[in-house]
């Protein structure tokens, strides 16, 4: 299966191309394909139609305003992750929205993965709260519930002719998602029902799609080893390994030997690849994120079993929600973390 990237300019061999930097023409369409084996390279940037509509602004190195997701490719990336809320009160990552941001990075010819929350807001490792329309319906309802959601957003993608190549079925499920029927210490079973259920519904769709499982602390052997061991003891379902990964600057090399240690364990045991789908440092540490960031692709490449590297949000800046751990500096800018990108 092959996608196509836009290109500004392309090396004499003709074996890599990148998108157009020019954010006043339409994209181009594609002259190089652009092989789905390629090492994933990419962000996480669902904040950006919010940040947009409360006017914030996004610059190159140079100072130029640049569109968010154009702004990343020219950086080197070559994917882009969304998440995806049911009923969320604000709009923002719903359905309508998620479509948005989908049509604007397929323009830009780049990849794509979905991130099924299953919760109207955040689901993480502290809360996986089911989402309000679903909280009285029964277990079995409730699978429902979740293949019926994951297949209208995937349908709807869909009929706009865009494909994910990955999609999650939960974010950070540690210890499961949809609390607390689906709670993991408290019944695996019902986590890997529900697991299937969203990975059933994805291929109906995309048969060729990814289905990840992602879990947070992608340097806790004992963490994985618990999941995909209760998982695959109920029949539990998943093509990838998602890992979300995030240092502090006293720490990371101690954390990247820690991964690449559980990467192997998992690829081993499971015989299934990895993708890390999060990580992230203080944007004020660019420098030690830079060398954290070099090390990661370097060793995660050179494994052969990983498929890629996305940073969160790393266009967040000026304490944008609270967040302190994007890669852009006080006035827009990526800062030198990104560099490791290139």
């Amino acid at each position: 299966m092959k996608r196509y990237c836009l290109y500004l300019s392309f090396f004499l061999l003709g074996l890599f191309s990148a998108c157009s930097s020019d954010s006043n023409d339409e994209p181009e369409l594609i002259i190089d394909p652009v092989e789905t084996a390629t090492f994933a390279k990419g962000a996480d940037v669902s904040w950006v139609t919010e940040m947009e509509k409360k006017g914030v602004k996004f610059y190159n190195a140079k100072g130029e305003e640049t569109e968010c997701m154009r702004l990343m490719c020219d950086l080197g990336m070559n994917t882009i992750r969304l998440r995806v809320w049911v009923n969320p009160a604000d709009g923002w990552c719903n359905k309508a929205d998620v479509l948005a941001k989908a049509e604007r990075a397929h323009k830009l010819g780049m990849r794509l993965m979905i991130d099924f929350h299953y919760s109207d807001t955040w689901a993480d490792p502290e809360k996986q709260m089911k989402p309000v329309a679903w909280n009285t319906l029964s277990f079995s309802k409730l699978k429902t519930a979740v293949a019926d959601h994951t297949k209208d957003i995937l349908n709807a993608l869909k009929g706009k002719g865009i494909a994910p190549e990955w999609v999650q079925v939960g974010n950070e499920t540690g210890n499961g998602m949809l609390w607390p029927d689906g709670q993991a210490d408290k019944s695996m079973a019902n986590y890997a029902a529900l697991n299937n259920a969203g990975y059933d519904a994805v291929k109906s769709v995309f048969p060729e799609a990814k289905v990840i499982v992602h879990l947070q602390n992608g340097q806790d052997n004992g963490l994985y080893r618990w999941l995909f061991d209760g998982l695959k003891a109920n029949g539990g379902k998943w093509d990838l390994i998602g890992m979300s990964l995030y240092p502090k600057k006293n720490n990371w090399q101690s954390m990247v030997n820690d991964c690449i240690a559980n990467i192997q364990d998992v690829t081993k045991r499971y015989g299934t690849d990895v993708i890390i789908c999060e990580t992230g440092m203080p944007w004020d540490e660019a420098a030690v994120a830079k060398a954290f960031l070099t090390a990661l692709f370097t060793r995660t490449q050179a494994l052969g079993n990983v498929h890629g590297i996305l940073y969160w949000e790393p266009e967040a800046y000026n304490k944008w929600n609270g967040y302190t751990l994007g890669a852009f500096d006080a006035s827009g800018k990526p800062t030198e973390a990104l560099d490791a990108f290139r």
